[in-house]
């Protein structure tokens, strides 16, 4: 039998909106699923797109902005963030 000499027991994860890794001491940070789903509106089974936003997007009340962005991006939702208001 073969132990592993090492483990990786934290793996760095990087927020989605500022690209800075979120510490393990980040306890404010989040990762959120989104259900992939098909033609008829339903969910499919262990599909689905993560978002990470650190703690820092939100406490500095980003959050929501930020999602909208990254949805858009990978479009998940229509057009409804825009810079210019």
């Amino acid at each position: 039998m073969t132990v592993p000499t090492s483990y990786d027991l934290y793996t760095p994860r990087k927020c989605d909106a500022t690209g800075q890794i979120i510490s393990a001491k980040d306890h404010s940070s989040v990762q959120i699923n989104i259900a992939k789903v098909d033609a008829s509106g339903r969910a499919i089974p262990g599909a689905y797109e993560t978002v990470i936003l650190g703690g820092k997007v939100r406490h500095g009340s980003e959050a929501d902005d930020s999602m909208n962005r990254i949805c858009q991006q990978r479009n998940l939702i229509a057009n409804v963030w825009s810079a210019i208001h």
